[in-house]
């Protein structure tokens, strides 16, 4: 069974910094790659970043570009999400998705919960 597990959510300040994790296990596929999804509340799911899980390339929204960064630790299934400069807007749950390759099935993590006020 497919289990994607999510931490380092919390409250920070504007202009502060937070570090999410999230590990894949019971994996019975190759990834493809590895995305970043959040939900403001009362709004529609928006992509934050990906990365491919082969050469590590990643793409981000233009919301986020030059502001937070994904990176992976192949070995451990492993995908993080640093996330600096945070504004208010950036208050969302954010969830990890795994897209296997071959496949249109994609998994998702529960979501952590990430606040940005003073």
């Amino acid at each position: 069974q497919v289990q994607l597990v999510e931490s380092g959510g919390g409250s920070v300040q504007p202009g502060g910094s937070l570090r999410l994790s999230c590990t894949a296990s019971g994996l019975t596929f190759n990834i493809y790659a590895m995305d970043w999804i959040r939900q403001a509340p009362g709004k529609e799911r928006q992509f934050v970043g990906m990365i491919s899980w082969r050469t590590g390339s990643t793409s981000y929204a233009g919301s986020v570009k030059g502001r937070f960064t994904i990176s992976r630790d192949n070995a451990n299934n492993t995908v993080y999400l640093q996330m600096n400069s945070l504004k208010p807007g950036d208050t969302a749950v954010y969830y990890c998705r795994v897209r296997p390759y071959g496949s249109t099935v994609a998994y998702w993590g529960p979501g952590a919960p990430v606040t940005v006020s003073s």
